[in-house]
């Protein structure tokens, strides 16, 4: 394990060094009535298995679960994720457990996420929270590609720490921004998130954690159906959960943001708006995603 002594540096591998910087590349096309990965180049602490096909509502979507084999993001890693989904494909993207993100004392930790979907598209990029341990430091970018007759739905959530060692709020910077775009580069919408616990009035107060621990957002970009009512879907299915919910600009979506307590209850309060906008968009209720 990296440690430090009183006057030396930290025994840690410096940004670029092996097995620091995981890369993921995959593209998946439709084959008949199945889609399939036709592209994969992977590089550790990042990988996959194959895809899966665990939907019986959809048999031909793809599940695809992204492994990191260090067990977390450590001071200094850089990760890069690249999904690229062909037109009328159907695809699910998932990690298989909660990212850690250790301390850091002399470094930050970043990851690259982008994601494209072709017209017809339909794909879903729901990652487990984000756990910041104390003294992590880690910024995240996602950039959505949307063509405008594809569908993505992307969520976001985090929590406060290590709740059962008692740190809340005890990293010292968690940021992450958010760009939907179409393929020409036309921009749709922008979603920032900076949380710095030691500067200003922190982060527990009314418009950021508000006193709770968990925080998830869940942003849907589709032209299947009209984005108040996608709105409206997303509202009433969180009902129960401090929340807003409301219409992208342009009307080419919408989204919602939510807080809870504990983790159960904002897992729970995430899948129920993840089936209740699957079921708007295509008919067919979300499945079980068969993780330990």
């Amino acid at each position: 394990m990296p440690y430090r002594t009183l006057f030396s540096a930290p025994v840690t591998l410096g940004a670029g060094a092996p097995a620091k910087v995981g890369i993921l590349d995959l593209a998946f096309a439709r084959r008949g009535e199945r889609t399939e990965l036709v592209q994969r180049y992977q590089k550790a602490p990042l990988e996959i298995m194959r895809p899966l096909y665990v939907d019986p509502a959809l048999p031909g979507m793809a599940f695809t679960y992204v492994m990191a084999t260090g067990g977390g993001i450590a001071q200094a890693d850089r990760y890069r994720q690249d999904f690229h989904c062909g037109p009328d494909t159907q695809a699910h993207f998932t990690t298989q457990a909660a990212t850690k993100v250790y301390r850091m004392e002399d470094n930050y930790a970043t990851q690259v996420t982008h994601l494209s979907a072709a017209d017809g598209a339909y794909v879903e990029y729901l990652p487990d929270p984000i756990i910041p341990f104390r003294g992590a430091r880690f910024h995240q970018t996602t950039r959505l590609e949307v063509a405008e007759r594809a569908t993505v739905l992307f969520s976001e959530s985090m929590a406060a720490g290590r709740l059962a060692r008692g740190e809340r709020h005890a990293y010292t910077v968690l940021s992450s921004d958010l760009e939907i775009r179409r393929p020409d580069g036309t921009l749709l919408a922008v979603d920032t998130l900076r949380l710095t616990p030691g500067e200003g009035g922190g982060v527990t107060g009314p418009a950021v954690f508000s006193g709770l621990d968990h925080l998830s957002s869940l942003f849907v970009i589709s032209d299947r159906c009209p984005a108040q009512e996608i709105a409206d879907v997303l509202d009433a299915a969180v009902a129960g959960l401090p929340h807003g919910a409301s219409v992208l600009p342009g009307d080419c979506g919408a989204w919602l943001r939510m807080l809870g307590s504990d983790q159960p209850e904002i897992t729970q309060a995430l899948r129920a708006a993840w089936d209740a906008v699957r079921r708007l968009l295509t008919g067919h209720p979300a499945p079980d995603l068969r993780k330990p």
